[in-house]
């Protein structure tokens, strides 16, 4: 059995484990996230991450605690999401670990697929087609 579990918010105190670690995560960026709104999406959550377009997963560890979480929702108005052949991310150029998780897992830096005000923001893509994991 792996050392953490990953399942859909169905609790009042899921959702509140996960704002807690999305809060922390960005309280660690020592950014300021004005620009995304950040304050207002974390009190309407689950908002745009609600189904059935959208999803809230939470990963714990085997002590039932809160480990990571993730938001899944649309970025086009068509609703347009392929996962299985191409998988883009965004990540700054401070969060020097993950970049080097990224890279090693076959990640490319691409061109911005959004405008966004965090100068240095790396974007990269992984073609999904040739990634055996």
């Amino acid at each position: 059995m792996p050392p953490f579990t990953i399942s859909p918010i169905t609790s009042p105190a899921d959702l509140t484990a996960a704002i807690n670690l999305f809060t922390e995560y960005a309280t660690s960026l020592n950014i300021d996230l004005t620009f995304q709104d950040f304050a207002t999406e974390m009190a309407s959550m689950p908002g745009k991450y609600a189904p059935p377009h959208g999803t809230l997963l939470l990963a714990r560890n085997d002590a039932g605690e809160a480990i990571g979480c993730v938001g899944l929702r649309p970025l086009s108005p068509e609703g347009c999401c392929e996962m299985k052949r191409l998988m883009r991310l965004d990540t700054l150029p401070t969060m020097t670990s993950a970049l080097a998780l990224y890279r090693s897992l076959g990640f490319e830096e691409i061109e911005a697929y959004y405008d966004t005000p965090l100068e240095g923001t790396v974007f990269l893509e992984l073609i999904l087609d040739s990634v055996i994991l």
